[in-house]
């Protein structure tokens, strides 16, 4: 792996005739959050139904009759990347489960830092995973809880678990959201011109369907709807807030309007911050396509260096392909990108990508340009060195396979190629995203981790929701 690997996204919607339509048109914006797997849970007022597979959305929802079994006006959707479980059907979410005679099914975003002594735990109680996935846990949790009702359950279970996550839980009675007290993941409530109500990852979810955002749902928030309308509370204890900087810089969609602001402004903000810190003499400015467009091109208004888009994306790669038996040097890098042989022959450019991981997609990169005869080639990163992992719903290689981990600036411009290289700062990130204000988490850059991993964990006295 040499990029970082989308999380998961999660969309809810309740109270629409066409719910699981709604709900697979918003996974379809979410795909760039997982591509392992998809599913969908609807619900009418009797019981549940699910549908789910492996792979893309368009495959495991490409026959219409993979919508008609999942009737009922309220569902939850979830694409998958596996940041904690194995990749197999048994982690594609949402768990759709039965308990005391009534059905539940959780959709769920994050990563848990005391995972492992939980279902260490629960095994030694007597419970049977079978998945490897955290979200499993939350269901074991939840089973175990004395509280009377579905909602003071869940509050109960969550109230043990410790780290990042985004939750969507439905049953034929409700539909529950909540975001972890820190804020790690986003989370929005949306609503659709015929009054559903939804609730996503991404507002470009909302987008799709037609449905007005609303508002954020906030860290430690409780959104419980039911019969009788829409309730909120927050049950947690209070934390400060550390949402997660990444998804500015890489994860979201950039047309995602994230925290209040674009996505896409802020790439660009990020792109003219590097090119006042790390300027650089030439002839053109290229991304890395496509996430490193929106930095490229405010790098390129900054140092007033032309925006060209130099390196060509072949769209329909798929996610698996034959290798040719013949060996082709840089083979994966080249189905992928070309170079504008014509145009930058004899150029000096500086090429922007969004974040640097193992270095080697970028070495293929450079050494592919270097072959169509460009003269000089700075590369300039619109983020810090990455250093540390992420244990809070990004899957991150271990630090030892991270390139700026353990190696100075100037020998990973060595080891890619370039004949120059630059990284924008901490300071400087924080500044473009959100002008220094706090509230943001960057511990795979400073190492300064908000929320530690624990052999265990004693959860809180939480009030509880007064509806059921």
């Amino acid at each position: 792996m040499d990029r970082f690997r989308e999380e998961c996204g999660v969309i809810g919607v309740w109270q629409h005739p066409e719910a699981s339509t709604l709900a697979y048109l918003g996974l379809h914006a979410l795909q760039h959050r997982g591509q392992e797997g998809a599913g969908i849970v609807s619900s009418d007022e009797r019981s549940l139904y699910a549908h789910r597979g492996q792979g893309l959305v368009a495959e495991v929802f490409g026959r219409r009759e993979s919508l008609q079994v999942l009737p009922g006006d309220r569902a939850i959707g979830h694409v998958r990347y596996s940041t904690a479980g194995e990749s197999d059907l048994s982690s594609v979410q949402p768990l759709l489960v039965q308990h005391k005679g009534s059905r539940l099914a959780v959709a769920h975003n994050g990563n848990f830092v005391n995972a492992e002594s939980l279902r260490a735990q629960l095994e030694a109680e007597g419970a049977i995973f079978q998945s490897s996935t955290d979200t499993e846990i939350i269901v074991h949790l939840l089973a175990r809880s004395r509280q009377s009702s579905t909602v003071n359950r869940l509050v109960d279970a969550l109230s043990r678990i410790k780290g990042a996550w985004t939750l969507l839980v439905i049953t034929p009675e409700h539909m529950i959201a909540a975001r972890d007290p820190f804020g790690f993941r986003p989370l929005v409530l949306g609503q659709h011109p015929e009054g559903a109500w939804l609730v996503a990852s991404e507002t470009c979810a909302l987008d799709l369907v037609e449905a007005s955002y609303v508002r954020d749902i906030e860290p430690g928030e409780v959104v419980v709807f039911d019969r009788s309308g829409v309730a909120s509370f927050k049950p947690f204890p209070r934390q400060k807030t550390h949402r997660c900087i990444f998804e500015h810089l890489y994860f979201a969609r950039p047309d995602t309007s994230l925290w209040g602001q674009g996505v896409y402004e802020v790439r660009q903000r990020l792109g003219r911050q590097l090119a006042r810190e790390c300027p650089a003499e030439a002839d053109y400015v290229l991304p890395v396509p496509d996430s490193g467009i929106a930095a490229a091109l405010g790098y390129s208004l900054e140092s007033e260096i032309p925006f060209q888009l130099g390196l060509v994306r072949n769209h329909y790669v798929g996610r698996s392909f034959i290798e040719p038996t013949q060996q082709i040097r840089d083979f994966g890098v080249k189905l992928k990108l070309n170079p504008l042989s014509h145009l930058l022959r004899g150029k000096r450019v500086v090429v922007i990508d969004d974040s640097l991981v193992r270095g080697t997609t970028c070495r293929k990169i450079i050494r592919m340009l270097r072959r169509a005869r460009v003269a000089e080639v700075h590369l300039r990163i619109a983020a810090p060195p990455t250093k540390g992992s992420c244990f809070y719903g990004i899957d991150t290689p271990n630090p030892s396979e991270l390139i700026a981990s353990g190696n100075e600036i100037s020998e990973i411009g060595r080891y890619v190629g370039a004949d120059s290289i630059g990284y924008l700062s901490i300071g400087g990130m924080h500044a473009a995203v959100h002008d220094g204000s706090s509230g943001y988490c960057d511990a795979c850059f400073s190492g300064r981790y908000p929320v530690e991993h624990e052999d265990l964990y004693k959860a809180p006295q939480l009030p509880l929701f007064d509806a059921d």
